[in-house]
């Protein structure tokens, strides 16, 4: 203890440029980790607000999920990456036995309990967890684990055992069903080969392959999985005979989207839009639809720029870091943030079909914000640690941990 408040001191008495925290910790506190960090605030904020705008008890609750959130960003900015890193596929392996326990026969429905036919969730009395948002993050940092120790990706060999592995938890999220989250990690996995040296045309083999494959794999859809198909390609052409059946959501999103106009409407007047226009998962898959209703086509925007800002902000954490592990996290979270808010705004739009994704930081939902902002921690430990010049606001280098 002794040597503790020593070292405080020594930190105390080596000039403002050299702030006693991050003495102590070794920890730079002025780097480009701050710029996904306050768009995912600023975006969480948003999307309380626009929550409380239908369901006020809905908003409470997602401020206690994002302290919650928050209070696991800062506990994961303490460890080194480096530690961060050796801990990965012990958590990766945790995450796979959640999914396991999601869709294995038997296990009980006090535990695992379907809801509209999907078992996502694991019931812990007072509040539910869904293993698929968690598992998200822990398959990124196993798999910048791997990538950066046994996979030579500059071969064709190489790239297969990676997606092989991605395949696993893919799979189990496909069997509970849950189509909208399984596709996030192969766009995800394709950045992080790219990040790690990958050839571009080993890549657009693969990329081909999926589009041609794609077709092939529509019979293999579930029905409903298949009639959201069909309405968007009727909606796109005009059709608007899904517009009261399975096209309900998304004929009601669009309408509340227009309905906004450039400055948007007032609290109450949005209030009775949603209402009356009865948008399913308004709080939720919806809630872009709220926001423009609300907002505006400059609250729009000013969403959509701000994800960007956190995207970015991923990827600028990415290019300054200078482990590759680092690197690689940087890549895989700013890439799959990215997809899953293209994703969610483009079916609210009405360009995609609809796949129950949401909107990182702004919809309603305990793990989607904690897993958000454990991101977040994880981005910022990295950037505080095992950044190059340019990856420190103030233009000089850190040392490295990692």
């Amino acid at each position: 203890m002794s040597g503790f408040v020593r070292g405080a001191a020594r930190a105390v008495q080596s000039g403002p440029n050299r702030p006693v925290i991050s003495q102590i910790l070794g920890i730079s506190w002025w780097n480009v980790g701050w710029v996904p960090v306050i768009g995912a605030a600023l975006l969480t904020c948003i999307g309380i607000v626009a929550i409380g705008t239908t369901e006020p008890d809905f908003a409470l609750r997602q401020w206690a999920y994002a302290g919650v959130g928050c209070i696991a960003a800062a506990l994961i900015v303490v460890p080194l990456p480096a530690l961060i890193e050796r801990w990965s596929p012990l958590g990766f392996i945790i995450t796979l036995g959640l999914l396991v326990l999601l869709v294995a026969p038997g296990v009980p429905e006090a535990i695992v309990r379907a809801r509209n036919g999907s078992r996502c969730w694991i019931d812990l009395g007072p509040i539910d967890v869904q293993p698929a948002e968690f598992a998200k993050i822990a398959w990124i940092l196993a798999g910048a684990w791997w990538l950066r120790r046994a996979a030579d990706v500059r071969s064709r060999s190489g790239l297969l055992l990676p997606i092989v592995l991605t395949a696993v938890p893919v799979l189990l999220i496909l069997i509970q069903p849950d189509l909208g989250t399984a596709l996030l990690f192969f766009p995800t996995l394709l950045a992080m080969f790219l990040t790690q040296g990958a050839k571009r045309w080993h890549l657009g083999v693969v990329v081909l392959s999926a589009a041609l494959l794609a077709p092939v794999s529509y019979p293999m859809l579930k029905p409903h999985q298949r009639a959201r198909i069909d309405s968007l390609i009727a909606q796109l052409t005009g059709d608007d005979r899904y517009s009261r059946t399975i096209g309900f959501q998304a004929d009601r999103a669009r309408t509340l989207v227009g309905s906004g106009g450039v400055f948007g409407n007032g609290k109450e007047s949005a209030k009775n839009l949603v209402r009356f226009n009865a948008l399913p998962e308004e709080h939720n898959d919806m809630i872009f639809a709220v926001v423009a209703c609300r907002w505006g086509l400059m609250g729009g925007l000013l969403v959509i720029g701000l994800e960007v800002v956190v995207v970015l902000g991923a990827l600028w954490v990415a290019i300054t870091a200078r482990n590759p592990f680092g690197r690689l996290v940087g890549t895989g979270i700013g890439a799959m943030l990215g997809f899953q808010a293209f994703v969610n705004i483009g079916m609210t739009l009405g360009i995609l079909p609809i796949t129950g994704l949401t909107l990182p930081f702004v919809s309603f939902g305990g793990s989607s914000i904690v897993a958000s902002w454990l991101a977040m921690g994880i981005l910022f430990s990295v950037a505080a640690r095992d950044a190059r010049a340019g990856g420190t606001m103030g233009g000089s280098a850190t040392r490295g941990n990692g």
